[in-house]
């Protein structure tokens, strides 16, 4: 963490405030102004400086996300200004992501749990699954049995369980912490009869299953990114990050083993974001589909069994 954080909003600012902000509008644009003024990277969830300040708001005044332009000019108690004052204290002071303080985040329009044992959900995998991953599973079908690698708080696995109501869905991580968080919103999802927390290594505890669909946001960042990452990055599950010098490590095993673990129309889509560049240079041969996303969002690839079959060997030398 930054040794130079900024310090504490002082009594006299906080005084102002308090008497001269009253309504919505007033307070959203102040935390504006004032996170700017400190320097707060955003990313997790949110990538601007009013819907961060919206996050908070809401989560304080108990209100889903605040959409409707109606709600600016409501007014705010002074209890109300105190707590979200205490939420934009710590945004700033602290570098803690809003998610994180509200231990909230959507997820393809649901809500999730989270707190620093799981990586905040982020993934433009989510635009896939809403559109039930058109164009790349078969014609007609509807996959069965989904698996979810490298789950963390399970918002792939649970959405993608509501976009499939008839599929079984394992949600799979090597974190016992994540798992906790993931049975969490499977239970508040109310999906325990459909989707399966799974501790595994990998495919390691996954011997003889098969899947349609396997859908995994492993870790992906390199070395030099992870020493360059901004301070919101560092309250997040560095074993959710970090993934060798290359950026690599894991999805090197999940290109070699995945094809195991498919059915023979199954298809894999992982993401695996800036690290695009080097699993390129390193398979120049392997036919990988990069996804363009509406919304934005780079990085995430699919192959087919037959694709990776066939390319077996070229995982088998790396």
């Amino acid at each position: 963490m930054s040794d130079t954080l900024p310090a504490p909003f002082s009594p006299e600012l906080l005084d102002r405030a308090y008497s001269e902000l009253q309504t919505l509008h007033d307070w959203l644009r102040w935390a504006v102004s004032r996170m700017h003024q400190g320097g707060v990277y955003f990313g997790h969830g949110t990538d601007n400086a009013w819907d961060e300040a919206a996050v908070m708001l809401s989560h304080v005044l108990y209100l889903p996300p605040l959409r409707d332009e109606k709600l600016f000019s409501v007014r705010l108690t002074l209890d109300e200004k105190q707590q979200f004052v205490a939420l934009l204290e710590q945004r700033i002071a602290q570098r803690i992501p809003a998610a994180y303080l509200t231990q909230q985040a959507y997820f393809c329009d649901l809500p999730f749990y989270v707190d620093e044992r799981v990586l905040i959900p982020r993934s433009p995998i989510g635009e896939l699954i809403k559109q039930q991953f058109q164009g790349l599973l078969p014609a007609g079908s509807s996959p069965a049995h989904i698996l979810d690698l490298c789950t963390g708080s399970g918002c792939i696995a649970i959405a993608c369980a509501v976009a499939f109501p008839e599929a079984q869905v394992d949600a799979v991580d090597i974190s016992e912490d994540a798992l906790a968080v993931c049975e969490l919103n499977i239970a508040e999802h109310q999906l325990q009869e459909r989707v399966y927390p799974i501790l595994s290594d990998g495919f390691s505890a996954l011997a003889g299953q098969q899947y349609d669909l396997i859908v995994t946001n492993p870790p992906y960042v390199d070395a030099e990114d992870m020493a360059d990452l901004p301070d919101e990055y560092r309250h997040e599950p560095e074993l959710g990050l970090a993934s060798g010098i290359d950026g690599l490590a894991l999805t090197r095993q999940i290109l070699r083993d995945a094809a195991a673990h498919l059915t023979e129309q199954g298809i894999l889509v992982c993401e695996v974001g800036n690290s695009m560049v080097e699993l390129q240079y390193r398979y120049p041969d392997v036919p990988f589909r990069w996804l363009e996303f509406s919304a934005g969002g780079l990085g995430v690839f699919a192959l087919s069994k037959a694709q990776l079959v066939a390319c077996q060997h070229l995982f088998e030398e790396s």
